[in-house]
Parts: C-alpha cells; sequence; structure tokens
C-alpha cells in the first residue's frame, strides 16, 4: 500500500490552490484512494485567506503559509503510525510549490506591465531599440524568464513556456506597431524639413568675373585672329642666345645690364620681352610669317603705381616680300579703333629699338577726354601705347631670312598698360593683388 507522501506528490498535480475565503465546498472533489476518504476534508473546519495571515480563532495549533493560507486543525491529525504530521508538510510543500507558480507568473506580468508603460514614453526610434534590447534582447528580462524552462519540470515547461510566448508576443505587436508609428512620425518632419519650395526664386551664389588682364588679352587675341594672325608662345626662362644676340643687342648694350634684366647665370635669363618667340618663330618658319606673341615678361623694377618686375606684352611680327611702313601704320590704327572705339585717332612718333629700323613711338587719343586733354593724358590729348618698326636686317639675316627678298614689320604693347588706359587705373598694382573689390567691377 502506497504511503501518504507517495500518493501526495502523485496527486499533487490535481491540486488546485484553495476556495475563496469562507467556502470550503471546492475542496470536496481531492479525494485521497490511498486513504479511502476525503484527503482534504478537514478543510471544511478550517478555512482559507489571502492576506497573508490565517484565521487565529481557528487555528492556535495550525499551520499556514504566506500566499495560500491552508489551516489545519490540530484536533484532525490524528497520529497513525507517525504519518498523520506528514499531511501539514506535504500541503504545506504544495502551497510552496503554487506560491512559486504563482510568483513567475506575477514576474511575467510586471516585466509586461513596465514594458507597456515604458512603451508609452518612448519618443524616438532610439529610445525604441533601448526598450527592445531591455526586454527582448539576448539578455533581456523576457529572455531570462525563458530560461527558467531549464529548470522545471517537463510537465511544468508547457504551462509557462505559453505564458512566457503570450507576453513576447505581445510586446512585439506592440512594439512593431510603435515602430511603424514613430517611423511615420520621424519621415514627416524630416520631409517637412527637406522640403523644397519650387516655387521660391532660387539662392543666388557670387559669381567670380575675368580679370581684366585676361579681358585685355582676349580683346587683342580676338582682334588680330580676325586679321588673319596666328598666335605662339615660348619659354619665359630664356636663353641669351634668343632673348639679346638674335635681336642685334650686342653684349655692350645697357639692356644686358644686371640692373634692367634677371641673370641666372651668364647665359640664362627671364625674358625681358616676348621678341623672343619671334626669332623662334622665324628659325622655324619660311616666310610668309603673320603671327602675335603674347606672355609674361620680367625686368629688374621697382615696384610703384606705374613699374613692376613683372607684367605682361604682346608682341606682333609679319614678314613677306614687299611689306613697307605703310601696312604697319595701316593694321596699327585700324587696331586702335577696334580697341578704344572708332572715333580714336593715331599718330607716330619716331623712335629707337635695336632690333627695328626705323622705329616708330605710337600714340593714341586718349580714351577719357577723346583728346581734349585731362589729367589721364597730361593735358596733351594723347597716351602712348605701343612701340613698333620695320624688322632690322641684322634681325632677319641672324634668323635666315634674306633681307634683300624678305621685308617686315613688328610692334610691341604692353597689356598692363592698355587695361589702364581702358579701364582708367591708376596704380598697376592693383592688377596683382588680387583684391576681390577691385577685381568684382570687372
Amino acid at each position: 500500500m502506497p504511503t501518504i507522501i507517495e500518493t501526495a506528490m502523485r496527486e499533487k498535480s490535481s491540486i488546485v490552490p484553495g476556495p475563496k475565503r469562507g467556502d470550503a465546498t471546492g475542496c470536496k472533489r481531492f479525494r485521497s484512494k490511498a486513504m479511502g476518504s476525503s484527503l482534504l476534508s478537514f478543510l471544511l473546519n478550517g478555512s482559507v485567506g489571502r492576506t497573508g495571515r490565517p484565521d487565529t480563532a481557528e487555528c492556535e495549533q495550525g499551520a499556514y503559509c504566506s500566499l495560500e493560507l491552508l489551516v489545519v486543525p490540530r484536533t484532525w491529525l490524528r497520529p497513525a503510525k507517525g504519518e498523520a504530521f506528514l499531511y501539514a508538510i506535504i500541503i504545506l510543500d504544495f502551497i510552496k510549490e503554487m506560491e512559486r507558480k504563482q510568483s513567475m507568473k506575477e514576474q511575467l506580468e510586471h516585466i509586461a506591465q513596465s514594458a507597456m508603460e515604458a512603451l508609452q514614453k518612448v519618443q524616438n526610434s532610439a529610445e525604441l531599440e533601448q526598450l527592445k534590447v531591455k526586454v527582448l534582447g539576448r539578455k533581456g528580462e523576457l529572455t531570462q524568464q525563458m530560461r527558467l524552462l531549464g529548470k522545471m519540470s517537463p510537465e511544468e515547461r508547457p504551462a509557462f513556456g505559453q505564458m512566457v510566448n503570450a507576453v513576447r508576443e505581445k510586446l512585439t505587436a506592440a512594439m512593431e506597431k510603435m515602430e511603424a508609428d514613430l517611423k511615420e512620425k520621424e519621415n514627416a518632419i524630416r520631409f517637412a524639413k527637406e522640403a523644397v519650395d519650387v516655387t521660391a526664386p532660387g539662392t543666388q551664389l557670387p559669381r567670380g568675373s575675368h580679370h581684366p588682364l585676361s579681358l585685355v588679352l582676349q580683346d587683342i587675341r580676338d582682334t588680330f585672329l580676325e586679321m588673319g594672325f596666328s598666335i605662339s608662345e615660348g619659354p619665359e626662362i630664356e636663353l641669351d642666345h634668343y632673348n639679346f644676340e638674335l635681336l642685334n643687342i650686342p653684349q655692350d648694350h645697357p639692356a644686358r645690364d644686371e640692373q634692367d634684366t634677371f641673370y641666372i647665370d651668364d647665359n640664362i635669363v627671364l625674358r625681358t620681352h616676348t621678341s623672343p618667340v619671334q626669332a623662334r618663330t622665324m628659325l622655324s618658319q619660311k616666310p610668309p610669317i603673320k603671327m602675335i606673341c603674347p606672355g609674361r615678361v620680367f625686368r629688374s623694377d621697382d615696384v610703384d603705381a606705374t613699374h613692376s618686375p613683372v607684367f605682361h606684352q604682346v608682341e606682333g611680327l609679319v614678314v613677306d616680300k614687299g611689306i613697307h611702313f605703310g601696312h604697319l601704320k595701316w593694321l596699327l590704327d585700324d587696331f586702335a579703333k577696334r580697341f578704344f572705339g572708332p572715333d580714336t585717332k593715331t599718330r607716330f612718333r619716331p623712335g629707337y629699338f635695336p632690333f627695328t629700323e626705323p622705329s616708330a613711338e605710337v600714340d593714341a587719343t586718349c580714351s577719357a577726354c577723346h583728346g581734349k586733354g585731362c589729367r589721364v593724358c597730361k593735358g596733351t590729348g594723347w597716351i602712348e601705347i605701343l612701340g613698333c618698326g620695320m624688322v632690322h636686317p641684322n634681325v632677319l639675316r641672324g634668323c635666315g631670312i634674306d633681307p634683300e627678298e624678305y621685308t617686315g614689320f613688328a610692334f610691341g604693347m604692353g597689356i598692363d598698360r592698355l587695361a589702364n588706359i581702358k579701364y582708367n587705373i591708376t596704380d598697376i598694382r592693383l592688377l596683382f593683388e588680387g583684391d576681390v573689390r577691385f577685381l568684382s567691377q570687372f
């Protein structure tokens, strides 16, 4: 015959929490086949409570627990072979087990309730992600509850697992809904910030402008290209042979003095004019020649309002049969009218250049007063614009061209000077300082 402990342990799974206080009729459902009588009929004489304390008037000698109180009157515990007292032990063990289950259930409910309350306070996706990690993450509160399954009996696991999964599904659904709502809200805010009013006027960005030297050079290039000239370029670091010797400048010429020329060594200089490009062109090309050569040149000058050690030139060369001074005069007069205006007049004054003979200085009527006389032209009505002349026979001969068969003319003008005249600039240094306030005027 099984013992009371074996019977109770076998039937424990069929025992439910006690009835409400004052109502013990439900206990008649539990019978002990081993005893052949009502196993818990003693509850009819006791009381069940949920207040944490038993009814003291009826259980001075009884036993109780802190959650589900089942009072066992001492008068019922009849010693029988030492087994009667085991009833109280079994019942209390059952109550503790029920209390543990109830605590686990309440813990799940607390996790769910706390998570739902925290979910209502979430303001953005970052906070929602933190809540997910805290509750549903690998080390989250709900995950820790799932790990308790390993400590439970096989009979308890399904029920507890269902409760945990139910809580997880509830929280997951709520969080997914919150995530969708937050995403929609955040997108609306972002779209509002990034919205573009296509009817609003655009923001105008500051625009640069061409440098006055570039404008003048472009005008000169366009003018001579229309006249059929080509454009040639050459090195800024030049050999003495091209910069001086081929241009009929002997060793004792003042232009070779160190006060006027930047020498790198005895044979290499920074070119003092663009005329070496003319010499290189005549050496590499047979007549007819019709070219201009713009570029930067260097002179050993102090910086002031009218002088700079770095400036820009454009020189021109025409070599062909039958070229004479009349061609040169017509060409430069036409250029002056195109550059300064159709009412511009020119005059030629005798001059001297070692690479031309005869040579001339060319003046144009002042663009500021149109020849009437002003501060710009110093009251003369004329402004010097360039130098010119017929190519010296020694230069033609030195470049391999027969001066008896071919003649030519050359001219040279300072781009900086023409820019000062055209735009009424009184200080050449403004062209090199890069002052935006000045440059933005062009």
